[in-house]
């Protein structure tokens, strides 16, 4: 069957390409996106900003990771037609006893290398679907894959984190940051939260935190047993820095924060308080299944995720997948949804 696709050919252009999607194939689902989440990521391909050679290495490609959908064909005894699905992104070919899927360097990863879900319809193995539950909304379930990779790093620092969990701090007051931090409150409710951003006006709707500092500003007589980097880019640097001078030893630090380029650190510290550092990046069936599950059992958590909402814009055309990219870039902050009216 022919499949309309939307791929980033350069920069700030889409244009219209066709696929052919194999029917009925063993297995398979076919799903047909509705509403799809821009994230950072998109936006490094969208506005050119990553390397030449990555651009040139993986252009065209349609964008997107985060997505929800309806499936309009299954070959598969579990999932059904008419199922409103997450979609995961994270394909792997091959299964490890000690590796996770999204860390085995053979697994693709939908919008980098291969097309994400900027499509009229998207074929999938059924154990790349997860049903949702009644009552979650449309939008909020749209970025479920940037929950489940806060989700995943949690999970990730319960395994390799020593056991005193009293305060935790975050830093980063975006996206990330937030979702990581309701998700902390809920998997971890007896440790206390503490959030370190720049920005007033986003540390203010973290009110589910415990304390928040603006590191614009001098901290002193302040101390955590962890934390969890969530900043990225050029700023990762500092964040990582201030979360070495103030965490307790002995500490894990948990890095989320996506750099396109190499960050310091101070080692020296890192052996003096004896600190584990790990990364956590993308996620897997588990993690999704597990961020689903919390959704559907504290309505609470899609209240607040809600908050973060900036842009939900319908899209009928390219014009329109333009339109939201750009409203993307200009928003103070939070997530912009499209409503894929293909």
């Amino acid at each position: 069957m022919l499949n309309t696709v939307y791929r980033l050919v350069a920069p700030r252009r889409f244009e219209v390409a066709f696929s052919d999607i194999e029917l009925f194939k063993e297995n398979q689902v076919i799903v047909r996106p509705q509403f799809l989440s821009i994230c950072h990521a998109d936006q490094r391909y969208y506005q050119g900003l990553r390397p030449a050679d990555i651009l040139a290495k993986k252009l065209p490609m349609a964008l997107i990771h985060e997505s929800i959908g309806v499936v309009v064909q299954s070959c598969a005894d579990n999932v059904k037609v008419g199922d409103r699905v997450v979609m995961i992104p994270n394909t792997p070919v091959e299964t490890d006893e000690y590796i996770a899927e999204n860390y085995l360097r053979s697994s693709k990863f939908r919008a980098s290398g291969f097309d994400g879900f900027m499509q009229d319809l998207v074929a999938l193995d059924a154990d790349r679907v997860v049903k949702l539950p009644e009552g979650i909304d449309n939008h909020v379930a749209s970025f479920i894959e940037l929950m489940s990779v806060s989700v995943h790093a949690i999970l990730r620092f319960k395994s390799i984190a020593h056991g005193r969990r009293d305060n935790i701090a975050i830093f980063g007051d975006g996206n990330l940051g937030f979702i990581t931090g309701i998700f902390l409150k809920s998997m971890l409710p007896e440790s206390k939260l503490s959030i370190f951003g720049v920005n007033e006006d986003k540390l203010a709707s973290f009110s589910f935190a415990d304390n928040t500092y603006n590191v614009a500003g001098e901290i002193k007589g302040v101390s955590f047993d962890h934390a969890f980097e969530c900043v990225g880019n050029a700023a990762s640097g500092q964040a990582i820095e201030n979360i070495i001078d103030f965490i307790n030893p002995e500490g894990s630090i948990s890095l989320l924060g996506v750099s396109e380029y190499p960050v310091p650190i101070n080692t020296r510290m890192v052996l003096e308080k004896g600190l584990r550092l790990f990364g956590s990046s993308r996620s897997g069936l588990t993690d999704f299944n597990m961020t689903v599950d919390m959704l559907k059992e504290n309505p609470w958590m899609v209240n607040y995720l809600s908050n973060i909402i900036n842009n939900i814009v319908p899209v009928k055309d390219i014009a329109d997948m333009n339109r939201a990219f750009e409203l993307d870039i200009q928003k103070p902050g939070g997530k912009t949804i499209m409503e894929w009216n293909k």
